[in-house]
């Protein structure tokens, strides 16, 4: 159901609909033909595939059957985003597009199994595959163990796993989180928060997709609760304001991504963004952001199987200083 917020929002401006067909996903970020050309203000009405391109749909279904992973929707050209600014994504609403979610376990992925990254002798972890019943009116999806009888109910949290932008001159697989945001797995890619990226090329290109319905911090197992989504965001061009890193923001809190191996670097960039962060919109100077910051920040890792891991810091706005121009945080 629409909040009357988001019906004041599609109300008021431009929406651009499209949606994907298989044929047209994207699995990198990078420069490509965009789908749709879309304006400050206009609000982008679309749909993701689920991490296995909606392929698993029953037992007995395999992961040889899935042509690629983290399909993307995209690119959308943002009239006026030049490199040099920087793109804000509001996500005005996310809806889960299907009655249930898969998770998975693989060889060679996961946070405790052996990878390429973390070469072990032992026998990788086997392929196994859960579906996840997905219950709208109570706003929740259900977990049934495969080898036990045990079941258990999840809230949902919908979010886009993989949310960002072209890097610039380069493509970045779809599996891969850094600057230009991408498979961060951050839940705070959700409903009522706004996205910030660094805009690249001309046009930003902005992709969207791998929905997940509820994960876990650090996505362990290498997948949330997948499933296609139902996207609503709204977009718009800061001119002249340059960031680095993928930023966060809903009414209370402002949060900054890393994303980064080793997992202390990904937390170093992290609250280096937001110390930044605070000391351009206020008056506080760097050493007493860091000093407060080490009261009352907090930080959460999304996730930590993919070729970087993703670390996410955030302060809440009621221990901040007014901003200097005078606008209300």
């Amino acid at each position: 159901m629409l909040t009357t917020a988001i019906l004041t929002a599609l109300l008021a401006q431009n929406v651009v609909r499209y949606e994907p067909k298989e044929s047209e996903l994207k699995y990198t970020f990078g420069a490509a033909e965009p789908v749709a050309r879309v304006k400050p203000g206009d609000v982008i009405d679309t749909k993701t595939f689920d991490c296995f391109v909606n392929r698993i749909r029953k037992p007995g279904d395999t992961l040889s059957m899935v042509p690629g992973d983290n399909p993307l929707t995209g690119p959308f050209y943002v009239e006026g985003a030049e490199p040099g600014d920087t793109l804000a994504v509001k996500i005005l609403q996310l809806d889960v597009d299907g009655d249930q979610g898969v998770g998975a376990l693989a060889p060679g992925f996961g946070a405790l199994n052996t990878t390429n990254y973390t070469p072990m002798l032992h026998a990788p972890v086997p392929e196994k595959i859960w579906f996840y019943p997905i219950d709208r009116a109570k706003n929740e999806a259900t977990f049934t163990a495969l080898d036990s009888k045990y079941s258990v109910r999840i809230p949902l949290h919908p979010f886009l796993g993989c949310l960002g932008v072209s890097p610039g001159l380069e493509s970045r697989s779809s599996v891969t989180p850094a600057e230009h945001g991408g498979n961060m797995d951050a839940p705070e890619a959700s409903a009522g928060n706004t996205a910030y990226f660094p805009v690249n090329v001309k046009g930003a290109l902005l992709y969207l997709g791998d929905g997940h319905a509820a994960m876990g911090d650090g996505e362990i197992a290498g997948t949330a609760i997948e499933v296609p989504m139902h996207a609503r965001v709204q977009v718009d061009v800061i001119k002249g304001q340059k960031i680095a890193w993928p930023r966060f923001e809903n009414a209370s809190q402002l949060m900054a991504v890393g994303a980064y191996r080793p997992l202390d670097d990904a937390l170093r960039i992290a609250f280096t963004e937001l110390i930044a962060w605070i000391t351009n919109e206020t008056t506080m100077s760097q050493l007493d952001a860091y000093q407060l910051l080490s009261q009352v920040g907090k930080v959460h890792v999304t996730e930590m199987v993919d070729p970087n891991y993703v670390v996410v810091a955030s302060v809440d706005k009621k221990y901040l200083p007014p901003r200097k121009n005078g606008k209300p945080w």
